[in-house]
């Protein structure tokens, strides 16, 4: 595997029919140094990449991939032809897949659940029983802000959460910074319905989800709970416990979080963008001047996220807003990022850095 620029990475997706596959194929297609090359799902097996996602059609070079199936016993005939696999998979299917392409020798970049908690018996609260445990020491979490250090050179990437993503830009400066108490820490999510993923269901049909805004997973029961804490104990440097409340919005994609945690003596909003800006300096994460906010409109379909503080001054509380888009940076632009940063490349390398407006 060669990580110089001049020479272009061949990139697999298997489950690239799903929506956070779909966005990779966007994203990957237009990275100046990334090549599609392989792409598999099992129910579209067969067909063309332009017949599955037809956003694809007419584009040369892709809209002819031949969608195939894979299989964890086929992950050692790959390598010859390819890089890099973006595995886009549910928990425990991604697990197995991305373990054997990792043990292949390829770069894996996992979008599941399956590699982001570093504690096997966490996971297994969470999500059930792990397939591959003994591959969780080798992943890197790929929060690029936070971990860049280690996505260098780093072969398995835990691509993060959507939900997480969003309060770890807002508070983990606060946090490393001691501007804010560990206790309380609330955080209100609003997502919309492509979070939920492709599968059908009652709650992001049409009629039920296009004129309602329901909470869900309430009262500490959403599966993004430990991956928020884990990433936010990391940057406080001792444990941190969350109240965590999403929401089902009548839009296809975006993410605001709204997180209120109390200030610590003689610390202000100012002090809050100080240091999100001295962490987030030119890179992918905005932090807003004094009174404008972020908003899911401006980030949609991009790379980037908002950010932006306030402070009650009658109860002492910072109010730490960010917008992302959900399948982009909360998904599969981030994933991108962190491979970049893998590979040795600048993080924003052919990423889309300006959202879809209006």
């Amino acid at each position: 595997m060669k990580s110089e620029t001049s020479v272009k990475q061949r990139v697999g997706i298997v489950g690239v029919t799903g929506y956070t596959g779909a966005e990779l194929v966007r994203i990957v297609h237009a990275h100046p140094q990334l090549e599609l090359v392989y792409v598999a799902a099992r129910e579209t097996a067969g067909q063309t990449l332009g017949q599955a996602l037809p956003s694809t059609r007419g584009v040369p070079s892709i809209a002819d991939l031949v969608i195939e199936t894979f299989e964890p016993e086929q992950a050692a005939q790959l390598p010859p032809r390819m890089d890099v696999v973006f595995t886009a998979l549910p928990h425990g299917a991604s697990a197995r897949a991305g373990a054997a392409l990792y043990d292949a020798g390829l770069i894996v970049v996992d979008l599941s659940a399956d590699y982001r908690l570093r504690d096997v018996a966490t996971y297994e609260k969470w999500y059930g029983a792990h397939p591959k445990p003994e591959h969780i020491s080798a992943a890197v979490y790929g929060q690029p802000e936070w971990h860049a250090e280690e996505l260098r050179g780093a072969r398995l990437i835990a691509a993060p959460g959507c939900y997480p993503t969003s309060a770890i830009v807002a508070l983990a400066p606060l946090l490393e910074a001691s501007l804010v108490e560990v206790a309380p820490i609330i955080i209100d999510a609003k997502s919309g319905v492509s979070g939920a993923g492709k599968a059908l269901s009652q709650s992001s049909h049409f009629p039920e989800a296009a004129e309602g805004l329901r909470p869900y997973k309430v009262a500490g029961t959403h599966r993004h709970i430990p991956e928020i804490e884990q990433e936010l104990s990391r940057a406080a440097k001792q444990d941190v416990q969350v109240t965590f409340t999403p929401h089902l919005v009548p839009m296809s994609r975006g993410i605001l979080t709204t997180a209120y945690a109390r200030l610590r003596k003689n610390v202000s909003a100012e002090d809050c963008r100080a240091a999100a800006s001295a962490k987030y300096a030119a890179g992918l994460v905005t932090v807003l001047p004094a009174d404008t906010w972020p908003d899911t409109l401006f980030v949609r379909g991009s790379a980037r996220a908002q950010v932006g503080y306030a402070m009650d001054a009658r109860t002492h509380m910072v109010v730490a807003v960010a917008a992302i888009d959900n399948l982009a940076r909360g998904a599969s632009a981030q994933a991108v990022q962190a491979l970049n940063l893998s590979l040795g490349w600048p993080g924003a390398a052919g990423l889309p850095q300006i959202a879809l407006y209006p």
